[in-house]
Parts: structure tokens; C-alpha cells; sequence
């Protein structure tokens, strides 16, 4: 899909959303399956960013962990990788990270991953980090399974990434009262936890060959989201502008607008403008990719000035292998010349000191 269609595509779902949306006082209130969903309206949406510093951070992992099983399972959770990273990037200005959950780590041990997640946040509030938590997704290995998680294919990106809840799992209506129950514990315990800045309930749905099919799961979390109706605004970002039903189903039930871009500026910089049009903040959760032409120094400038969060894939380069591009593997391993993601080394050190520099620059006002 060339690049004139999908801003054909992206115009066409936004100005749909755009003639749906109520952008005045009045909060917009949306039927699904016959329940009340309250969405926040513009306004309320406006007075949340604006007591908020400017977001910017990382989706975060740490480098011991190939996927959320690993990050999330009471023998592999590693308080010391988790402090020692979120430590570094606090030092470079960061204020928030993405973390994504699994429902295959609640399933097994209910109250010791709400106690793992309670710990997390500390060490993160002890960063002066702020957290945006993801349920679902779509990306990557269909078939998650609890225990003992695989070891990182060489030179592979994100080689042991789990969907959640998988393929065919996602569309498996007799798992949802699981699902439900997942969202509803994790989300009522945090609801009111000024720790926690916003709840991504669906990341990349319909990726993975699912396309509109993802979309009776989608709006499962979000009436799941409004019956909890946390203080945290709800959100799913647009990633993929051919995918009207989704995206528009998105961008009316977002309470702010959270989209993934991978683009150099000028097509960045279209896409948000586009966004722009339905008045509510934006937030990029998602972004730069170095051989993309995606990079610190051209897309973090442009949407500091524009005051839209920033959250850039990769923190630390570790067992997700993400240094490695995304279709572009290295068969013996060995470090590419240019990263895909990441800032930092597993020691600490920098993969680009003027990136880092420029990130501090930025970031000085921030926290």
C-alpha cells in the first residue's frame, strides 16, 4: 500500500470520527452490547494532559526478559534488571515507560502478579516514572504458553514475543469470561493509582493477519475498561490506516489518542496533523526505527514542539533481540551496523551518545 493511500485511509477514518465526535463540554456517551460506555469528552481529555509533565519515556521490557511471560512469572521476575534499567532511564530524562501484561501470568498466580505488578511501580515511582499498561496485542508468536519461555533466535527481532490472549484464543467468545475477569482484577486494583497514567487496553489489534476479526475483542475491553471506569484515561492506539472498522472504533472510544508511527518527519508529521482534527491530545506510543529513517533526532524534536507524548520502541538491547529490524534478520547473531530500536547496552553504555545527549535536552524541563 503506497503511501498516498493510506493518508487516503487515515483522512477517511479520522474525518468519520471527526463528523461522530461531540468535542464540547458535554462528556459523549456511546452504546455497545447494551451497556453505557462513558467516553471523555475533548475537554476533560485537554485538562488530564495538561496536568501531566510532557510525556516521554520508552516501551520498556528489560533486557533479561524475551517476552511479558518472562518479565511477568514469579521465577523470572527480576527486580534488579528492572530497577538497575528503569534507573538508567530516568538519568536520560524519561518520565514513562509502556509495559505490556500478559493474562497468562495473572492466570497462574492471581494475587503474586498483582503484588509483582504493586512492585514494579514502586521501583519505577522510585525513578519518577509513570506507567502506561497494555493488555492485549496482536504481534508476534500466537500461541503463548506459561513456565519455562524459549531463548531468543539469533538475530531475530522480538523471536519470543507472545500475542495475548493468541490466535485462536482472541476470538474464542468462551475465554472471555476469563478475559474479563483479567482486565477487571488488574484494572480495579489500579484504577485510582496515580502510578499508573493510562490503561492501553489492545495493542496493534487486528495485526497478524487478524484484521477486522480482532474487533469483537476490542470492544469486549473497552465496555470491560468502562464498567471498572478508572480515573486513567483509556486508549488504543491506530497503527494500520487501512483498517477503517477498527480505527474508527478506536479513535471514538479513546479517551486520548494514542497511534504508532514509523515514518520519517514529513509523513509523521502528516499523520498527526490528521489526528489533530479530532481535538484530543495525542500520544505516540510508538516510534522510531533507525533504518526506517525514524530516529531521535528528527521525530523527538518535532513532536516535543508540537506536545504530543513520545514513547520510542527499545530501552535496553536484550533477549527481544529488537537492535535487529523487523524483517531483516541477522543469521549469526552479530550486532548490526545501525540498531532498529534501543538506547542502551546491557552494561549502561550508549549506543549513540549524541542521541542520548539530545534526549536530556529535551527531557530537562519534563520532570
Amino acid at each position: 500500500m503506497n503511501r498516498r493511500k493510506i493518508l487516503l485511509a487515515l483522512m477517511s477514518a479520522v474525518t468519520l470520527s471527526y463528523q461522530a465526535c461531540d468535542t464540547g463540554a458535554r462528556e459523549k456517551r456511546l452504546e455497545d452490547n447494551g451497556t453505557k460506555a462513558t467516553v471523555w469528552s475533548a475537554e476533560k481529555a485537554k485538562d488530564w494532559y495538561a496536568k501531566n509533565s510532557w510525556i516521554n519515556g520508552a516501551n520498556f521490557i528489560p533486557s533479561t526478559a524475551i517476552n511479558q511471560l518472562e518479565m511477568w512469572q514469579k521465577e523470572t521476575f527480576d527486580t534488579a534488571t528492572i530497577s538497575k534499567e528503569l534507573g538508567w532511564a530516568s538519568g536520560i530524562g524519561f518520565n514513562t515507560m509502556r509495559v505490556y501484561l500478559h493474562h497468562k501470568a495473572w492466570e497462574n498466580d492471581q494475587k503474586g502478579f498483582r503484588d509483582r505488578v504493586d512492585t514494579y511501580l514502586d521501583i519505577a515511582g522510585r525513578n519518577g516514572i509513570s506507567t502506561i499498561f497494555v493488555f492485549f496485542d496482536d504481534c508476534w508468536n500466537k500461541d503463548p504458553k506459561a513456565g519455562l519461555q524459549p531463548q531468543p533466535r539469533p538475530g531475530v527481532h522480538n523471536s519470543g514475543w507472545m500475542q495475548d490472549p493468541g490466535d485462536p484464543y482472541y476470538k474464542d467468545t468462551t475465554l472471555y469470561a476469563v478475559l474479563e475477569k483479567y482486565v477487571k482484577d488488574v484494572m480495579g486494583h489500579l484504577a485510582n493509582d496515580e502510578r499508573v497514567l493510562m490503561w492501553d487496553l489492545y495493542n496493534e489489534p487486528g495485526n497478524s493477519g487478524k484484521k477486522d476479526s480482532s474487533l469483537p475483542l476490542l470492544k469486549k475491553v473497552f465496555q470491560w475498561g468502562r464498567d471498572v471506569n478508572p480515573t486513567q484515561p483509556l486508549t488504543a492506539g491506530l497503527w494500520d490506516w487501512n483498517f477503517h472498522v477498527l480505527n474508527e472504533f478506536q479513535l471514538h472510544n479513546s479517551d486520548v489518542i494514542t497511534y504508532h508511527d514509523y515514518e520519517d518527519e514529513m509523513w509523521h508529521k502528516r499523520v498527526l496533523n490528521l489526528l489533530k482534527i479530532h481535538g484530543k491530545p495525542l500520544v505516540c506510543t510508538e516510534y522510531m526505527a533507525r533504518t526506517r529513517n525514524s530516529y531521535f533526532t528528527n521525530i523527538l524534536p518535532m513532536l516535543k514542539k508540537e506536545n504530543i507524548g513520545a514513547i520510542n520502541w527499545g530501552l535496553v538491547a536484550g533477549k527481544s533481540n529488537t537492535i535487529y529490524a523487523w524483517d531483516t534478520p541477522v543469521a549469526d547473531g552479530s550486532e548490526p551496523k545501525i540498531w532498529f530500536h534501543d538506547i542502551f547496552r546491557k552494561d549502561g553504555s550508549v549506543y549513540d551518545e549524541k542521541e542520548v545527549q539530545l534526549i536530556k535536552e529535551l527531557n530537562k524541563d519534563s520532570r
